[in-house]
């Protein structure tokens, strides 16, 4: 397939050609995901009427996935709204009644949000001991301390150390282990454990980062992240409500299922559009009108339009950017996808007949003993599931029943999808058996689990700042195409959304949701004159 070049003597552009030709703008969103739902509604709320969405698979939500559990829902995607004030979802789902039923024991303000704040985690060793709960909290004062000196980086622009290589993990395991090793009061074997829970701890700040491990999370840049103030709150009838609420009144014409994008022809002239409709589609009759932009189906339809937003995950734009966009991506464009981080995280949800923890007891952490040097958190692949950190307990039980979720990332969430149910299942039981010491322990009757890194149209959970990234690399991701400087050719024809393409709010549904609204008020202020005055922003 021929890559598409402007003609060097065109003077068309997107706002003349409209006028000229009486037309609206033609707009294709590739995903139907938070970004691409968001887009989508903001546009047609603001009088465009001629988009057409994109999804690859056969549903709405992307990386939100509600599924149906008895009288319950799990969230196999995103679960927690992230603060509340100020933030976009958290209003769409206060306004719409969805926090009616949450639970005071749903809503969670620590950093590291479990499905309760009632109880106790019980940190349990592979020994079978549990650990004791004030050893537990004066190591978690420690970590705590720790982490806010992870923050100084960026926030207060302190220098970053050669010996940390501008690794939170590196950084992080190393000045853990002096403050413990140096403590005088602590006796060898409870320094060894504190040195074994840190491994623990690292571990699920990997889950919550979506990183394989933190040693490949950047140090100076790990401030940037911005939380918003609030309570972290579930939504019991299924964070798919507010994926609902933003489709509910977009036309079904508008939205094309299982229509995954082959590629993104852009920067086309006339005769490129015809070439390759001549090529690809041959079920179109009639000669196409020029368009800087079409989009070839894998299916053989090519939608020709104006502007192209795309609202892929990274991780899907690391595999295919090559053969996604033709012509290829600009060169800075391509070394800021490479230079992201996107990893997975799954969960395991594990169903019991009847719970075989304790009344008080929110989680159960696994902290390994013989780890407590260890340097990598990378493991052979027999020993995937060495990488579960915790299960929770899911709370209230008149909801869930007796429910735990386990929490995975990296590499070994990948290898764990690879196994069938029953393998991950029994793995899951024995480790249970083991860590608490109680072999009476049945296996579940019930087994459900995500598979987000094998998923071909979402490729991993969300995005970090990789060591040697920046906030500057998110800028360009979400940077549209050609670049500003291009002036012959038309503008904004590719146009890019998603968590990955907001440079505070990267890894949540709030910045999705931003990043859509963002890319779509582009638009609107480049036909505000077009469409006149009733052409507004809406506020969502």
């Amino acid at each position: 397939m021929q890559s598409c070049e402007i003609s060097s003597d065109s003077t068309d552009d997107p706002l003349s050609s409209a006028l000229h030709r009486k037309r609206q703008p033609r707009i294709v969103v590739i995903g139907a995901g938070l970004a691409g739902l968001v887009t989508t509604k903001t546009l047609l709320d603001s009088g465009f009427t001629n988009v057409t969405v994109l999804e690859a698979s056969d549903r709405i939500g992307g990386r939100v996935q509600s599924i149906q559990h008895g009288k319950t829902t799990l969230e196999l995607g995103a679960t927690w709204i992230h603060g509340a004030n100020g933030n976009p979802i958290y209003h769409l789902a206060e306004d719409n009644g969805l926090l009616e039923h949450t639970t005071e024991e749903e809503r969670s303000v620590g950093r590291i949000s479990l499905y309760t704040k009632n109880g106790v985690a019980h940190y349990q060793t592979n020994n079978g001991k549990r650990i004791p709960k004030d050893l537990v909290e004066e190591f978690s004062d420690l970590y705590n301390e720790v982490y806010e000196l992870t923050q100084e980086f960026f926030q207060n622009g302190k220098p970053v150390g050669a010996e940390s290589q501008n690794s939170v993990g590196i950084f992080t395991r190393d000045v853990v282990r002096k403050k413990i090793m140096l403590d005088p009061y602590d006796s060898e074997s409870t320094k060894k454990l504190k040195l074994s829970m840190l491994q623990q701890y690292l571990k699920v700040e990997s889950c919550e980062s979506s990183s394989p491990s933190m040693d490949e999370v950047s140090l100076s840049e790990f401030g940037e992240w911005t939380e918003i103030p609030g309570a972290h709150h579930v939504i019991p009838a299924g964070f798919i409500k507010i994926v609902e609420i933003l489709a509910q009144d977009i036309p079904s014409r508008v939205l094309r299922f299982s229509k995954p994008v082959r590629r993104i022809h852009w920067n086309c002239s006339s005769h490129d559009t015809e070439e390759i409709v001549d090529q690809v589609d041959h079920n179109q009759d009639q000669r196409p009108s020029h368009s800087p932009v079409c989009v070839e189906c894998e299916d053989g339809e090519c939608l020709l339009a104006d502007h192209v937003i795309v609202t892929a995950s990274l991780g899907v734009l690391k595999k295919a950017h090559e053969t996604l966009f033709s012509p290829g991506l600009p060169l800075d464009k391509v070394q800021a996808i490479q230079k992201l981080g996107i990893s997975t995280t799954d969960k395991i949800f594990l169903e019991f007949e009847e719970p075989f923890w304790s009344p008080e007891c929110n989680s159960i952490q696994f902290v390994w003993e013989d780890e407590a040097q260890l340097e990598s958190q990378a493991y052979p692949e027999e020993l995937w599931y060495r990488k579960i950190c915790s299960f929770d307990v899911l709370y209230p039980p008149e909801r869930y029943g007796h429910m735990l979720s386990g929490w995975i990332c990296g590499e070994e969430a990948l290898r764990m999808e690879r196994c069938d149910d029953e393998t991950v299942a029994e793995k899951c039981t024995e480790l249970l058996r083991q860590f608490t010491g109680n072999q009476n322990i049945p296996k579940p009757r019930r087994i459900l689990r995500s598979s987000w890194g094998s998923n071909p149209y979402i490729r991993g959970s969300y995005s970090f700042t990789r060591v040697g990234s920046s906030g500057r690399d998110v800028e360009k991701l979400a940077e549209p195409l050609p670049y500003i400087k291009n002036t012959k050719a038309p503008p904004l024809q590719v146009l890019f959304a998603g968590e990955a393409t907001h440079r505070k709010y990267y890894s949540t549904t709030h910045g999705a949701l931003l990043s859509g609204q963002r890319e779509a008020n582009r638009l609107i202020e480049l036909y505000q004159c077009s469409f006149g005055e009733e052409t507004t922003k809406p506020n969502i």
